[in-house]
């Protein structure tokens, strides 16, 4: 019989469809301290708590409780809900929140996959061997914290005995100022000019003491600023005017800034389109678009669950988007992959009045999911499941050709 210090990890798609289904999260962190009364050792049950707690607003307890957690255990296992096992996937993780690596867990959550997640960082405990897999992948995303490690999984992961998805040093391309490099002159890409900067240039610029050319050469406002390594629109501000830095500098964090031009991607209705593409080996699928009267669109506060006909648009774009979207833009996003390469990435991008692709950012951490309800939504789940097939066959395909089968 399976004792609770040998329970699987619950995992964090499991456990971000319950909070975000607001089901009651309190019970199962009782249940999981008191596995670990009886367990003190349970490290899967210290890793899941450290989830539980992050979903309950407590960042700082759950990033202790996953540290506690990986100095026990580096190697986390979520056995495949479907049998026969198919396919083992090794993936490298960092410690950190929601954003710190790609949520793949939804991509494989009812799959025949066995998956082990191997924590790497500083301050954690090489383990002394890996389990057996058929693939690798990196799922450790770009950011600031996450750049030293990226940088030291590239040797070992160039040499790696199985095949290894989304290499660190192409993971490392997608900063903001890497992207804009790496597709500045794409034929059918806008990537808006972007600068860094600091908070002395921006303080200048506030008080006529520079010009914006200064910092972004040929840019009028309006134009976009937000601290480095801000991520899901936090403290990101249109600015239309000098005059508004200052304000924004008074409750923007940090000293560093990325800077750039803001373009106008509204459509003929006056309404904001953001699309979150998936980009699978280079072929392109429509995780969501969100639809908004404001320039900044989340799909959780756009008008998606309030408005029935913007539900239906993206049902509509959905079931259309090969022929449409995918299709305006098919060259683009083969340009997407042979300048960045990822096997898989996420992009966030809209369409100018003129017909171009606008890149807002792309990364591998961006969530792709089937946790929206099917009474609202009915047209999701399908395409949702199609995303997940496409990963799940790219893993297998790769898996395959590295042993001739």
């Amino acid at each position: 019989m399976t004792t609770a210090s040998h329970l699987p990890l619950i995992g964090k798609s499991e456990l971000i469809t319950r909070a975000f289904r607001k089901q009651d999260l309190i019970c199962l962190q009782h249940d999981l301290v008191r596995r670990l009364d009886q367990a003190p050792d349970d490290a899967h049950a210290m890793l899941d708590l450290s989830m539980v707690l992050l979903l309950n607003g407590q960042r700082e307890q759950s990033l202790s409780m996953q540290g506690y957690a990986l100095q026990a255990q580096q190697i986390y296992f979520m056995p495949a809900r479907r049998q026969p096992v198919t396919l083992r996937l090794l993936v490298f993780v960092g410690p950190g929140d929601f954003m710190a690596n790609t949520p793949l867990e939804f991509l494989i959550a009812d799959s025949s996959i066995d998956l082990y997640l191997l924590y790497l960082g500083p301050g954690i405990p090489v383990p002394k061997s890996l389990p057996p897999h058929d693939v690798a992948m990196v799922a450790v995303g770009e950011n600031v914290g996450n750049r030293k490690l990226l940088q030291g999984l590239v040797e070992p992961l160039g040499r790696w005995h199985t095949p290894v998805l989304n290499l660190p040093a192409r993971v490392l391309s997608t900063s903001r100022d890497g992207l804009h490099a790496a597709l500045r002159g794409a034929p059918g890409i806008v990537s808006p000019a972007l600068a860094r900067t600091d908070r002395l240039a921006l303080d200048e610029l506030a008080r006529g003491a520079a010009n914006l050319q200064d910092i972004l050469p040929e840019a009028q406002f309006p134009i976009l600023v937000r601290p480095v390594d801000s991520n899901a629109g936090e403290n990101l501000e249109k600015i239309d005017a000098p005059a508004e830095l200052s304000a924004y500098l008074g409750t923007s964090p940090g000293d560093d800034f990325f800077v750039s031009q803001f373009v106008d991607y509204r459509g003929p209705d006056g309404l904001y389109r953001k699309y979150r593409i998936v980009l699978i080996q280079g072929r392109a699928y429509l995780g969501h678009m969100g639809i908004s009267r404001r320039w900044m669109v989340h799909y959780l506060n756009a008008d998606m669950q309030e408005s029935a006909a913007n539900r239906a648009e993206e049902g509509a774009a959905m079931r259309n988007f090969d022929q449409e979207f995918g299709a305006r833009h098919a060259q683009a996003f083969r340009t997407f992959h042979e300048r960045v390469g990822l096997d898989y990435l996420i992009i966030d991008c809209g369409e100018t009045p003129s017909g171009e692709l606008l890149v807002f950012e792309a990364d591998t951490c961006g969530i792709v999911h089937d946790m929206d309800p099917e009474d609202l939504y009915p047209y999701k789940k399908s395409q949702m499941h199609k995303v997940f097939a496409a990963f799940q066959a790219m893993l297998a395909d790769c898996a395959a050709r590295a042993t001739g089968a």
